[in-house]
């Protein structure tokens, strides 16, 4: 699928439908926005900035969409296709809970060491503010994205300096943080 075409063929729409929550019409839809918002079928980093600004333009998305862009350019060809785009696009607003958190889990591991760390976390927590800008209300333990960091480790009984947080932490984190449990649920009214 390196190569952009007009239509998806039904070899293509077979392979994505087993391997994600969409139906063939769904598949062509996303694959005709896809195409229309980058015609040469290959999303870069720069223009993926460019889409995600118009959806925040009261802030800053650039650092966040490198974090994002990461995770679905799972081939680190930097370039995203239609199949990256539609297989990470599936899982964060359709995927199962479990892979909703793994997805969440894997977007902060950008280190893909399986473990972060304070200063793995602080980095996307404050590219999420920057890119969310003025608009949003945060409660006092999470006015900056120091103290949002922070309280993820205090949450779990973990000190910052010394412990990591690992998948399992994380998926105890997504039960009892609030924000998280918002965040995993964010994109399934989209579709």
């Amino acid at each position: 699928m390196g190569k952009a075409a007009s239509k998806l063929s039904k070899e293509d729409i077979k392979r994505l439908q087993e391997k994600t929550h969409f139906d063939k019409r769904e598949l062509q839809q996303w694959y005709k926005g896809y195409l229309r918002d980058c015609p040469s079928g290959q999303l870069t980093e720069e223009d993926f900035v460019k889409i995600y600004q118009q959806f925040f333009p009261f802030g800053d998305p650039k650092d966040y969409c490198h974090f994002l862009f990461l995770q679905f350019d799972k081939d680190n060809s930097k370039i995203i296709e239609f199949r990256e785009f539609i297989f990470a696009f599936s899982t964060s607003s359709r995927g199962t809970h479990e892979q909703k958190i793994e997805w969440a889990f894997q977007f902060y591991d950008y280190n893909k060491t399986g473990k972060l760390t304070y200063n793995d976390i602080l980095p996307v927590i404050t590219a999420t503010y920057k890119m969310i800008g003025p608009m949003a209300a945060l409660p006092p333990d999470e006015i900056t994205p120091e103290l949002r960091a922070e309280k993820w480790f205090r949450l779990l009984g973990k000190n910052k300096d010394t412990d990591v947080i690992t998948l399992d932490d994380f998926r105890r984190l997504a039960e009892i943080d609030p924000s998280i449990k918002s965040a995993l649920s964010g994109y399934s009214n989209l579709v």
